[in-house]
C-alpha cells in the first residue's frame, strides 16, 4: 500500500449501488475502503474485489447511525498518509408512512443515515482534497429529491442542494461534488423497506451498473447533478412544471 494509490471510500458498500460503485472503482484501479454495518458481507465483497482486480481493500465495519462509528470513518478520511481521492456517500434506505404516525426512532435513524452521516464524512474529507487540489465526492440522492413526498424526499433534496452548493464553491479548488439521482433501480432497496413495486412499469426500472457508470462519468466531468437515463430526465422536467399539489404528499 504505497502513497501513490488512489483511495476511494464507499459507504453502504455491502450491497446495491454501494457494492456496484466499489466494483467499478476497483476496475479503475482504486484502492478501496468499504464501509457498512454488515461486516461479514463486507468481507465477502472485499475478498472478491481483491481477487478479481488485484487492488488493496480495507474493510471498515461501521453503523453510520452511531456517532462513534461515524467518527471512525471520519478518522480514516482525514488520514493524510493514505489520502482518499473519492468519497461515495451511498449508504441509505427508505421508510414508509406519514410523519404523524411513523416511529420516532426510525425517523431519527433515517435522518442520520441520509443527512448527518454524509455531512460529517464530506466535511472530514474536504480539507485534504482542497489542500491536494483534487477530489471527487458523490452523493447518492434520488429523483424523489425533486418531489415532495415525505421525509425520504426531504432528505434526498438536501443531498441535491448540498452537492450543487459544494460544487459551485469548490470546483475552482479541484474538488468535484456530484449528486446522482436515479429512479427505480434493481437493488435490494425496495425489498428491504417492504415496498410493493408490482405496479411499477418495466420501462421505469434502471440497471445498477448503468446508474453507477453514468454517475462516475458525471463526476469526472464535474457535473453537480446526474440524473441517469433520458426517461427520468424527462419525468423530472415534467414534475417541475406540474402543479405542486400533484406530487406534494407523503408516501
Amino acid at each position: 500500500m504505497t502513497p501513490s494509490i488512489r483511495w476511494a471510500l464507499v459507504t453502504g458498500a455491502s450491497s446495491g449501488l454501494g457494492a456496484e460503485f466499489a466494483t467499478q472503482l476497483a476496475g479503475q484501479g482504486y484502492g478501496l475502503v468499504l464501509v457498512a454495518r454488515d461486516a461479514a458481507r463486507l468481507d465477502t465483497v472485499a475478498a472478491h474485489l481483491e481477487a478479481t482486480y488485484g487492488v488493496p481493500v480495507e474493510v471498515l465495519g461501521a453503523d453510520l447511525h452511531i456517532p462513534e462509528d461515524r467518527q471512525a470513518v471520519h478518522t480514516r478520511l482525514a488520514d493524510s498518509t493514505r489520502p482518499v481521492a473519492m468519497l461515495v456517500n451511498s449508504a441509505g434506505y427508505g421508510i414508509s408512512g406519514d410523519l404523524a404516525d411513523s416511529d420516532w426512532a426510525a425517523e431519527r435513524d433515517h435522518l442520520a443515515i441520509h443527512v448527518s452521516a454524509p455531512l460529517e464524512l464530506t466535511k472530514a474529507v474536504l480539507p485534504g482534497m482542497i489542500e491536494r487540489g483534487y477530489g471527487r465526492i458523490i452523493m447518492v440522492s434520488s429523483v424523489a429529491g425533486f418531489l415532495a413526498r415525505g421525509t425520504y424526499s426531504a432528505h434526498k433534496a438536501w443531498g441535491l442542494s448540498l452537492a450543487r452548493s459544494l460544487s459551485a464553491t469548490y470546483r475552482s479548488s479541484g474538488v468535484a461534488v456530484t449528486a446522482v439521482a436515479p429512479g427505480f433501480t434493481r437493488t435490494e432497496f425496495h425489498q428491504r423497506m417492504e415496498m410493493n413495486v408490482q405496479g411499477v412499469p418495466g420501462f421505469l426500472w434502471l440497471n445498477a451498473e448503468r446508474v453507477v457508470r453514468q454517475a462516475l462519468r458525471a463526476s469526472r466531468k464535474g457535473a453537480a447533478v446526474s440524473i441517469p437515463s433520458l426517461r427520468y430526465k424527462v419525468l423530472v422536467a415534467i414534475a417541475g412544471v406540474l402543479p405542486k399539489r400533484l406530487h406534494q404528499a407523503s408516501l
